[in-house]
């Protein structure tokens, strides 16, 4: 109990600690972004982590130390400010219409949240919450893509070479008794990719699988290109 009471003031040796477990967490939430090769990964989750971390101690060395007595929380409410335009850099929209970098965001995010636990001298929620991060990332990442498979509705991009081509396309949906719930048509002159383009959401009986369908829609004359958003 000592012990956990001398760490939890500002000293050198509490200093260090939460220093150091700022950089292994945040590493630890890095790796697994830069695993999957993601524009935020083990450095930037590392900075973000050890920065909110220092934060937070910078706050506390001027309440304590040099009694200024100030709102404690104001530095570390800016940090989570911060991180949201960092956040935002992150993610982008494809020239398919595509949102990419919203978990990477929310990494980043997380990851600063984690410092400021670790700042403030709060280990056990620090440690929980970075296990739990893990926890999500990889688990739950793949029940959600489980969850995918197995969904019926299903949203397709499909670039296509001319009107007889997307023709063929709703003719195999029909073919195989799909549900068209909507289609919207995006000609090349107004697509940045310069295709003609067509987003279609269907409804899939359980008998046909995914890949299955993306591959027959692959192979019919004049489409391009099919994949699942």
């Amino acid at each position: 109990m000592a012990f956990m009471e001398h760490i939890r003031d500002v000293n050198a040796v509490s200093v260090l600690l939460r220093l150091a477990l700022a950089v292994v967490c945040g590493g630890v939430v890095g790796l697994e972004r830069e695993r999957k090769h993601r524009p935020a990964g083990f450095r930037t989750h590392i900075l973000i982590c050890l920065g909110a971390a220092i934060t937070t101690l910078t706050s506390q060395y001027l309440f304590f130390s040099l009694h200024q007595f100030t709102d404690i929380a104001r530095l570390g409410a800016q940090v989570i400010a911060g991180i949201g335009f960092i956040g935002a850099g992150s993610i982008v929209v494809t020239r398919r219409r595509r949102v990419k970098g919203l978990t990477t965001a929310a990494g980043l995010w997380a990851s600063a949240a984690i410092g400021l636990c670790f700042g403030a001298g709060f280990y056990e929620g620090g440690i929980i919450a970075t296990f739990l991060i893990l926890v999500v990332e990889i688990l739950v990442s793949k029940i959600e893509y489980r969850i995918m498979d197995n969904a019926r509705e299903v949203i397709l991009l499909v670039e296509y070479r001319d009107l007889t081509s997307l023709n063929g396309v709703l003719r195999y949906m029909k073919e195989v008794e799909l549900t068209i719930l909507s289609l919207e048509i995006l000609k090349a002159e107004s697509n940045p990719a310069g295709k003609n383009c067509v987003n279609i959401d269907l409804l899939i009986h359980r008998k046909l699988r995914i890949q299955d369908m993306l591959a027959d829609i692959g192979k019919l004359p004049g489409i391009l290109s099919v994949e699942r958003l």
